[in-house]
């Protein structure tokens, strides 16, 4: 008996991949076996100096981005595989950013690539009711982002370059919790549609390494007048939310192939 090589089927057998590229760490994840990386994002490990292609959510250094997904994930790809990858992107991102992110991911031979911001991603990761107008803040080692959903689509966001790294004698939870209040604030201020007002007052979701620390999380709440949730297991929240967009997109007629 003869085996012929069927192109979409070997495309098929490939899964696909869920990653969060981001600042500090760079994760994956996929079908059938979960989370297969969590490891720093440098390109390479040992190095003196080490190298850090991502800095503050932006991709510096494509080439250097490209060598460390090749380092980490080229040998979990089938040869014949081509995956389909869903990969999380910072709030506000524009082209460029993109741009960069699909050059480096190139390494991976995608027959597709798919973003998911990372506010919606850790909506999703949650489950919540994205029917209704939804802010999610996610505090990260290196960068905090501020992002309004409506009908599940980022409506609105703000961004600092301070995160949990910054952390120290000269800068201190308080004043990253008051950067954080002071977007969210500008964000329902200068909303015609009321709609970061309404979110507001349901309360704010919590992701990233930040949502770890009460201190932020408790004075989060008393500045804002509202509650604030710490998602679970919030360092890995928009990984998983990837994931689950992942298998959303893989059910799809148009990526199943029928």
């Amino acid at each position: 008996m003869t085996h012929r090589h069927i192109p979409w089927l070997a495309d098929r057998l490939a899964g696909g991949l869920a990653i969060d590229l981001g600042s500090a760490r760079t994760r994956a994840w996929m079908p059938g076996r979960g989370v297969i990386l969590d490891v720093p994002s440098v390109t390479f490990p040992g190095a003196d100096p080490a190298t850090y292609p991502i800095q503050r959510g932006t991709i510096v250094d494509p080439d250097g981005t490209a060598r460390m997904l090749d380092r980490l994930l080229a040998h979990r790809v089938p040869r014949r595989g081509r995956p389909l990858i869903v990969l999380t992107t910072p709030v506000p991102s524009g082209p460029g950013h993109r741009a960069a992110a699909l050059t480096a991911l190139e390494v991976l031979r995608p027959r597709a690539v798919l973003t998911v911001p990372t506010a919606k991603a850790i909506a999703l990761a949650v489950r919540a009711d994205l029917g209704r107008p939804l802010l999610v803040v996610d505090v990260g080692a290196h960068l905090t982002e501020v992002a309004l959903l409506t009908d599940g689509a980022v409506t609105d966001a703000y961004r600092t370059a301070l995160g949990t790294t910054d952390l120290d004698a000269t800068t201190t939870v308080h004043e990253l919790t008051e950067a954080v209040v002071s977007m969210l604030t500008s964000m329902v201020r200068l909303d015609r549609t009321t709609q970061a007002r309404g979110a507001l007052k349901r309360g704010v979701l919590v992701a990233g390494g930040g949502a770890l620390r009460p201190e932020l999380t408790d004075h989060l709440a008393h500045r804002l007048h509202t509650s604030v949730q710490p998602v679970p297991a919030p360092q890995t929240a928009a990984l998983r939310g990837a994931a689950e967009f992942l298998r959303s997109a893989q059910r799809h007629p148009a990526v199943r192939g029928s």
